[in-house]
């Protein structure tokens, strides 16, 4: 993990007016002598990228239809699937494609869109690789993809039942997320239909799910993303930093890392606050997928193992996180009955209340927390 400090406090806001002042008055200075302005050094952290442009500004963005419900929603993908499964490259070119659904009035309507590949794992690993896509804000502009910039789509992995139903498990997670704390991606679980543009024929329907964008999840902060790695326990606050990782430790999640951006985000607000986001939850040990490993790092060996990840620093904090997920624990298990709780199997559910139950009893005490958590927290 980067060690690198990240300070972002209120006297750093207070002084970074005065820095960009003294910066103007030292190039205007420098042009009156007949000398080019020093070009200033570029930004080696967060820390001095707030320094020079100040305390961050974030973007209005107008909240996307798509995630406005959660009620599971047909879609048909089409695109050349031949060549999008080839696309296995980190720099794969941008393909166009479309997107259709019925609207509410029973009308069809199309959206043409541009798709790219992403991911690293499922990437080398899956039959039909995860992809971004790109809404043009013209062809989006009055259909439910209006604003969605360039959300990721997680596709189902291999065509098999057992996928799919990792597919859906791991949308699950994202609204227990969401249940926890809004400082978490908004997703939409669709029935999608992938249809190969060069032939006509659709060849496979499977649930995926779109997820929200990050830039729009800061925007929700009042926020901005920060694309820097390097956050420590002194960056984040400590109350969303006890809510981020008891939610990692109550799926049974380690694969993830804020200081390294890996499967989690960092949000900076104007008042030198940082709130960590997580994502990417199928390695989770309440999912137990049958690809899924452990970092050879940890503690642990099993998927299904737990092993809390969180700073010791921030255990004061801890208290209120377990209050917040002692008072959701009905309405969580209430989402393993809904509409889309009844998309996974009897077993998978029962496999995961099971799972949860044993996290509560992890919680019950401060003694019970002490020897199931805080043992191994990180210092």
């Amino acid at each position: 993990m980067i060690r690198t400090t990240l300070r972002f406090t209120s006297r750093l806001m207070r002084v970074a007016a005065t820095l960009m002042l003294v910066a103007g008055a030292s190039a205007a200075q420098a042009q009156d002598a007949g000398k080019k302005p020093k070009k200033p050094k570029e930004p080696k952290t967060a820390a001095d990228s707030l320094k020079v442009a100040g305390p961050p500004k974030p973007k209005k963005m107008p909240a996307p239809p798509m995630f406005a419900s959660e009620k599971p929603l047909e879609l048909t993908l089409t695109t050349n699937i031949k060549q999008i499964k080839k696309d296995k490259s980190a720099d794969a070119p941008w393909r166009t494609a479309t997107i259709a659904y019925t609207g509410e009035d029973g009308k069809a309507v199309t959206v043409p869109v541009r798709v790219k590949t992403r991911g690293i794992w499922r990437l080398k690993h899956c039959d039909y690789p995860p992809i971004r896509i790109k809404v043009a804000d013209k062809a989006g502009k009055g259909t439910l993809l209006e604003d969605l910039d360039e959300p990721k789509l997680v596709t189902y992995c291999r065509n098999l039942d057992t996928y799919e139903q990792y597919v859906v498990q791991e949308a699950q997670l994202y609204r227990i997320n969401r249940l926890v704390t809004d400082v978490s991606h908004k997703v939409r679980l669709v029935r999608l239909s992938y249809a190969d543009s060069a032939s006509g024929k659709v060849e496979v329907t499977r649930y995926s799910f779109l997820i929200e964008d990050p830039a729009h999840v800061a925007r929700r902060m009042n926020g901005v993303i920060l694309d820097r790695k390097g956050a420590t326990a002194d960056d984040l606050d400590p109350d969303i930093s006890a809510l981020a990782f008891t939610f990692q430790y109550f799926i049974g999640n380690t694969d993830f890392s804020f200081g390294g951006l890996h499967n989690g985000e960092v949000i900076a607000l104007a008042d030198g606050r940082n709130l960590p986001v997580s994502y990417d939850f199928d390695f989770a040990g309440a999912i137990d997928a049958t690809y899924a490993g452990v970092d050879p790092q940890m503690k642990v060996t099993r998927v299904r193992d737990r092993q809390f990840r969180g700073y010791c620093a921030h255990q004061a904090a801890y208290p209120k996180a377990f209050e917040q997920f002692v008072a959701k624990k009905d309405a969580i298990y209430a989402l393993y009955r809904d509409e889309i709780g009844l998309l996974i199997s009897p077993n998978k559910v029962k496999s995961a209340l099971g799972y949860y139950d044993d996290f509560y009893e992890s919680i019950k005490t401060p003694k019970d927390a002490q020897r199931d958590l805080f043992a191994t927290c990180v210092k």
